[in-house]
Formats: structure tokens, C-alpha cells, sequence
């Protein structure tokens, strides 16, 4: 019998998440969210979310920064 795997803690610092942030969909949206999930199998609904609005957001800021010419 393969023994079980013995998950060891993490040395960098928790960055624990207590914020809550919420938004609303209509109908076709959480059809169309609902559609993709199932498609390209995302396990994780939430962590999917928070790094597309992350990526959203970073991508938004870089193009925003200040250049010298």
C-alpha cells in the first residue's frame, strides 16, 4: 500500500485573504461562466476569478505607468 504523502509547511509568509469582494451576473453571463467551466474543466471557480481580475488589473496598471519620453 504507497504511504501518504506528508505535505510540510510553507517557508514564505501567509498572505491570509480577508477582503471579501462581490459582484452580480445576469442570466447569459453565469450561462456563458457556467459554459467555460465545464469546458476547460476549472476546478477552482474563485481562485480562477481572483487571477483574471488580478491579470485585469496588472496588465491595466503596466500600460498606465509613467515613462520618461
Amino acid at each position: 500500500m504507497p504511504r501518504k504523502k506528508v505535505l510540510k509547511p510553507s517557508n514564505r509568509p501567509t498572505l491570509s485573504r480577508k477582503n471579501r469582494m462581490t459582484f452580480l451576473l445576469n442570466d447569459e453571463e453565469k450561462k456563458a461562466f457556467d459554459r467555460y467551466v465545464r469546458k476547460y474543466r476549472v476546478k477552482n471557480q474563485s481562485r480562477f476569478l481572483r487571477e483574471l481580475v488580478m491579470l485585469a488589473v496588472i496588465r491595466q496598471l503596466e500600460e498606465d505607468h509613467p515613462t520618461l519620453f
